[in-house]
């Protein structure tokens, strides 16, 4: 049990940091398919083991919370994602899962197949026909406010293509059309600018940028898949007619979707996107499929985080064989040693690759790659490429094993491996690839996002032996940057009023910009909302740490061991010196905290409320909603169709159990009328 829930914690802070990459930063880390992986392993662990399941918890997730300048937006309906398979025995499982749901026979269920755009989700919002804003996804219920950069992609329609009263929104794809990414990336060869890797993180990155100018000078384009009508003013029976309208109103559709009738034939459909992948336009990374029939999806639902109607067809990562030229080593901000292999530059999914990752010093004796060798490189998820092993080359005599090195090639530090860990780490904390990469960090969009001050800019400071530590940005001057090549007074002024207005950070910010091991967004929001403050934070005995929500004894012991360190210890006094305010914002207005510090667990459907904001419900009135039953719950409500698990486990343990139809009196009273036996 404790490996277990080790692992699960691990994984949790692993897809959280990945998901914040990916949906925060256009800047993925690792493959789809590994990241697939680690989803598929925490649902499995949270499966065998419903004691370590969370509804807090990545697996019930979507997307990312904004870390960004753009302010805030509340989707009116949530933006949910879409829950993958990855070859036909599941695509065909999933369709008969639908049918059973429905009472009907698969093969009479109508199924739109249609392209999965790799692009970036948009929510564009029309008020009686004119567009009044446009925003991401974000965590699924709160996005990015970017209407002014959504008003230059050039095949929007400002107004709807007929007179239209009341308020819908039109979601979809924003991307970059194959021809129009090449024509991009030559104009940026032209300027001497660096080339975007592919049109998927060109499309996210230009549509996100502080400055709609640059926005309107990048090629994008929208693709509507979805019609939210929030009024009920418009009545459909079919997904067909609701694109049939965004046609009519002049939004661009796939032309490639069709609906078709029975899994043999949407299961045809859906090989047809692998085999014409390359045809298209634009770029795909899956296919969805949906059931046709609106009515029919209602009856369905939803999950926490993506509808039962519709499912994302994952293709195959593309593969190509080409030479491996050396293995380096890279270090990071926490010492790790990351083989890397450098290859002879080849081009996968449209783009150039001249190195790829080979992950640990396992992974390379597994996959016995070793310079010289012919390999297979697959782009997986068409974004980070990886190396999957050698190719036989009969007759042809290959080098000796590689080896990790013994020391640090930044530092010349000793290399070592903590017990049963893969990862290899650097044991000098002065390293000056993990400082480096510590004060990138610390200044990155999820952290304290102080503009201008990238991983050049870091570097150039470090050589000029200007800062040796994150503390030291807040005590550099205008004065301190003029020796620095490319730093004029105006950028000079410009970055460091930057890292001035970096001050007002909220803590929950600056504890992910420290790096503590294991503590990231999500443990640290946490954090900060329960102590409000650093110095409460700081003070707060282990045993309070463990038993905060989300946070338990790993990250607890992390937490607790890193301010007693005393290298830390001084940064943070330097920090409070330096006049950053070190407080967590508080919520102005409040419920009534009916549950407060009482844990509520639901189970089962709960008329008026999804999950979520059953949970939400709970939470803002005081209280948590962990994924399952302890000795420390206050009760259980038990809605239609409860977990047995969590009934079982409250019966064992004596938790009280109400029925759905009290829940409006625990939250208004926090106390019930009538319990279950």
């Amino acid at each position: 049990m404790n490996v277990a829930r080790e692992r699960v914690e691990f994984l949790r802070e692993e897809i959280a940091r990945h998901n914040e990459a990916y949906y925060t930063h256009d800047a993925p880390t690792i493959p789809d398919a590994d990241y697939d992986a680690l989803l598929v392993e925490l649902r499995g662990l949270e499966g065998d083991y419903p004691e370590l399941a969370s509804d807090a918890s990545v697996t019930h997730q979507v997307g990312a919370s904004s870390t960004t300048v753009f302010s805030e937006v509340s989707h009116a309906e949530p933006m949910l994602s879409l829950d993958n398979v990855f070859d036909v025995d599941e695509l065909t499982a999933w369709a008969e899962r639908a049918a059973r749901g429905l009472g009907a026979d698969a093969s009479a269920l109508a199924f739109a197949v249609e392209p999965k755009i790799d692009g970036l989700a948009l929510s564009i919002t029309y008020v009686d026909g004119v567009l009044v804003q446009g925003a991401t996804r974000g965590d699924g219920r709160v996005g990015e406010d970017v209407t002014d950069n959504v008003r230059t992609i050039t095949n929007l329609p400002e107004q709807l293509g007929e007179a239209h009263r009341g308020r819908v929104e039109v979601r979809g794809e924003v991307f970059i059309a194959k021809s129009d990414f090449l024509a991009l990336n030559q104009r940026q060869r032209d300027a001497g600018a660096k080339e975007f890797a592919n049109p998927r993180n060109a499309a996210a990155g230009s549509l996100r940028q502080k400055d709609p100018a640059v926005s309107r000078s990048r090629p994008l384009s929208f693709l509507g898949y979805q019609l939210v009508d929030l009024e009920g003013s418009l009545t459909f029976d079919s997904y067909v007619e609701t694109i049939s309208q965004l046609a009519r109103w002049g939004f661009l559709i796939a032309k490639e979707m069709v609906v078709v009738t029975g899994v043999t034939a949407m299961v045809e459909r859906s090989n047809w996107f692998e085999e014409h992948r390359h045809d298209l336009t634009y770029e795909i990374d899956g296919v969805v499929i949906k059931v046709n029939d609106l009515a029919q999806r209602t009856a369905l639902g939803f999950t926490s985080r993506a509808p039962r109607w519709a499912i994302a067809r994952k293709l195959p990562p593309e593969e190509r064989s080409t030479r491996l030229l050396a293995i380096e080593v890279s270090i990071g901000r926490t010492g790790r040693a990351t083989p890397y292999a450098v290859l002879e530059p080849v081009v996968i999914a449209g783009s150039r690759v001249s190195m790829a990752t080979l992950h640990n010093e396992d992974q390379v004796a597994q996959k016995d790659v070793r310079p010289g060798d012919l390999v297979i490189v697959r782009k997986a998820g068409d974004v980070i490429p990886e190396v999957v092993g050698a190719v036989a080359e009969p007759g042809r005599r290959r080098k000796s094993a590689w080896r990790f090195p013994a020391n640090c090639p930044e530092c010349g530090a000793p290399l070592a491996r903590g017990g049963d860990q893969s990862d290899t780490y650097c044991v000098n904390p002065a390293c000056p690839a993990q400082l480096l990469q510590q004060i990138v960090h610390f200044a990155s969009r999820a952290a304290l996002d102080i503009e201008g001050l990238g991983e050049s800019r870091v570097a150039q400071l470090l050589e000029a032996r200007l800062i040796g530590d994150v503390a030291d940005l807040f005590a550099l001057r205008v004065s301190d940057l003029s020796s620095l090549e490319g730093l004029g007074e105006l950028s000079g002024t410009s970055l460091v009023a930057a890292i001035e207005g970096a001050k007002s950070a909220p803590l929950s910010r600056v504890l992910v910009g420290l790096g503590i091991r294991h503590v990231g967004p999500v443990a640290a929001r946490e954090l900060a909302a329960n102590f409000k403050s650093y110095p409460a934070l700081a003070q707060a005995p282990l045993e309070m740490l463990e038993e905060i929500d989300g946070v338990g004894p790993v990250i607890a012991a992390s937490v607790y061991e890193y301010w007693r360190e005393p290298e830390n210890s001084e940064r943070m006094e330097r920090l409070t010196a330096f006049g950053l305010s070190l407080v967590e914002p508080v919520n102005a207005t409040r419920l009534g905290q009916t549950l407060a510090g009482r844990a509520v667990v639901v189970t089962g459907a709960v008329e008026g409320y999804s999950r979520d904001e059953a949970e939400e419900a709970i939470k803002a009135r005081g209280g948590t909603s962990p994924g399952s039953v302890s000795k420390k719950t206050y009760c259980v409500v038990v809605g239609d169709s409860p977990g047995a698990s969590k009934v079982t486990k409250a019966t064992e343990l004596g938790v009280t159990m109400i029925a759905a139809a009290g829940f409006e009196e625990l939250l208004r009273t926090g106390t019930w009328t009538t319990t279950i036996t």
